[in-house]
């Protein structure tokens, strides 16, 4: 099971993590960062990278518009990485049955911190008014505070009282006569990532950059089947000679394909760049159903 000092580091990762995530923006507090801390602490770093990459891509296009609350992905990345190490809980099946059901609970936390962020504020407007420069600072830290422990408190109550529940859920989705229920969510954790991806299109201008979003998709089913057909062919070839040549033969990697699109967005930049302006906010609205970065 989950050991105490695993529990404590992880309640101050879960109380540091929504302050940067709010403040500091140092990529801290997002899904892939949450599954890595986690899975470092938990000493199964592949798993964490596993649920907190699967859950980032799941959120990829969803925002909070205005002072809207979203799903708290990172706190379902948490628990889910530290259940599943813990219990030896199939790392999909854990995206589906706890990642995704606590990130959606967890909303109810995130507006409680926010309700008493505006009592806090309005503290702070009255000290404002009085010249309390010094309450100002106490308030201020309070409104801290009260993001912290929104996820922290949660988080750490999870961790001390729910270890037994989910050992028993665990067994009875990997052995018992919740398995059939088991294998479609984990099914259903192979499509939240496409899932998210959906979503991101959806609010980016695809319909202005068609052209890139087509060739970019050849680019990389091309890229998988040339890199994955001489890597077959490497590794064959490897395994018939008498003396290994002790190399491995990958497919293309991730990084590759990021550089290619990291190019591609230096090119449309560079031409808005050298077109003298950026496009107005009319040109901008032209596609119906996009939204832009100004409207968020």
């Amino acid at each position: 099971m989950i050991e105490w000092w695993q529990i404590l580091l992880i309640t101050l990762y879960a109380f540091y993590q929504i302050l940067d995530e709010l403040t500091i923006v140092s990529s801290a507090g997002s899904p892939v960062f949450a599954g890595f801390i986690t899975g470092l602490i938990m000493g199964d770093l592949g798993t964490g990278l596993l649920i907190g990459g699967s859950m980032q891509l799941t959120v990829l296009g969803v925002g909070t518009f205005g002072g809207a609350s979203r799903i708290d992905a990172n706190s379902g990345t948490v628990i889910a990485t530290a259940f599943s190490i813990a219990v030896g809980m199939d790392s999909q099946l854990a995206l589906t049955s706890l990642a995704v059901p606590i990130a959606a609970l967890m909303v109810y936390t995130d507006i409680l911190a926010r309700m008493s962020n505006v009592f806090f504020a309005h503290r702070i407007d009255k000290n404002i008014e009085a010249h309390a420069y010094k309450s100002i600072t106490v308030n201020y830290l309070c409104g801290a505070i009260a993001w912290g422990l929104s996820r922290a408190l949660p988080i750490f109550l999870a961790l001390v009282f729910g270890g037994p529940f989910v050992a028993s859920l665990a067994e009875a989705m990997q052995t018992g006569f919740l398995k059939v229920i088991a294998d479609g969510l984990t099914l259903a954790g192979g499509v939240l990532p496409a899932l998210g991806f959906a979503i991101l299109l959806r609010y980016l201008p695809t319909k202005r950059h068609i052209a890139y979003l087509i060739l970019a998709f050849a680019l990389t089913s091309i890229f998988i089947t040339l890199f994955g057909n001489v890597a077959a062919i490497g590794n064959a070839l490897d395994g018939l000679l008498p003396a290994s040549l002790g190399r491995s033969y990958n497919g293309v990697p991730m990084l590759a394909m990021a550089a290619i699109g990291f190019a591609f967005a230096y090119m449309v930049y560079q031409r808005s760049v050298e077109g003298g302006s950026a496009p107005t906010t009319k040109q901008q609205n032209s596609v119906k159903g996009e939204i832009e970065d100004d409207e968020l």
